[in-house]
């Protein structure tokens, strides 16, 4: 499986970023795939192998380049309760410095790469996330209504920004929420906010999950549901994205 590190030209720099794609050349949808605020380590790479291997062009940004390449923060191998509170003591200036204004700038950047990659169709684009990355993924869907045709987001904090990014969607929307996180009255009040915006879009709670629950390197890990995952993730893009 073909990979690429990246540098791609923003308004503050260039953010490095990797990139995994099929075997054998040609050209393949473009997916956008933020990652949680631990960044680009090795389960992101093998959740964008993944994802690659069913034929999709998966671009994984560093979210905080302009404090330095990733891995930004040196992280264990296992990102544990017991390391948790000192990981995110250093992540969370890092993560406060990356506000609405710099993420939609980035996110500009991102997708105007993707139309110059020889590897990728002319779009439409699908944009997913994991945690943060959730966030910055309906972020992107709003303020790009003619590049993005599906948004997916798990565990991610989307209702974070009100109810207007949400009301502007116009790309398929799949939005998994840990159970730890959402209420089934909070998901009622997010859900009308979709079926306002008049868009088709699934939207429910993982059962017996917790934040985090997709990613293999932290205790809040469950295979069922990151297989619910791609469950959910395939057949949207299935859907929405052409194949070249």
């Amino acid at each position: 499986m073909p990979c690429k590190t990246l540098h791609i030209p923003t308004a503050d720099g260039h953010a490095d970023a990797f990139a995994a794609f099929p075997d054998g050349g040609g050209r393949h949808p473009g997916v956008l795939m933020y990652p949680d605020g631990f960044g680009i380590r090795p389960v992101l790479r093998d959740m964008a192998h993944e994802l690659a291997r069913h034929g999709y062009y998966v671009l994984v940004p560093n979210l905080f380049y302009r404090h330095g390449p990733a891995p930004v923060i040196e992280l264990p191998e296992h990102i544990g309760e017991e390391v948790r509170p000192a990981v995110f003591a250093r992540l969370m200036p890092l993560i406060e410095a990356h506000t609405p204004e710099r993420s939609l700038n980035d996110a500009d950047s991102y997708l105007r790469f993707l139309t110059t990659r020889s590897e990728v169709c002319a779009g439409p684009f699908a944009v997913t996330g994991y945690c943060i990355g959730g966030l910055l993924a309906v972020r992107t869907a709003a303020a790009h209504p003619g590049q993005v045709a599906a948004v997916a987001a798990f565990h991610g904090p989307v209702a974070a920004d009100g109810p207007e990014p949400l009301s502007r969607l116009t790309a398929q929307v799949h939005l998994g929420h840990a159970e730890g996180d959402m209420t089934p009255e909070a998901l009622g009040e997010l859900n009308r906010t979709l079926d306002a915006a008049g868009v088709g879009y699934t939207s429910e709670i993982y059962p017996g999950t917790v934040h985090g629950f997709t990613l293999s390197d932290t205790d809040a890990f469950d295979p069922a549901a990151l297989q619910r995952h791609w469950d959910r993730l395939l057949p949207l893009l299935g859907r929405t994205l052409t194949h070249g």
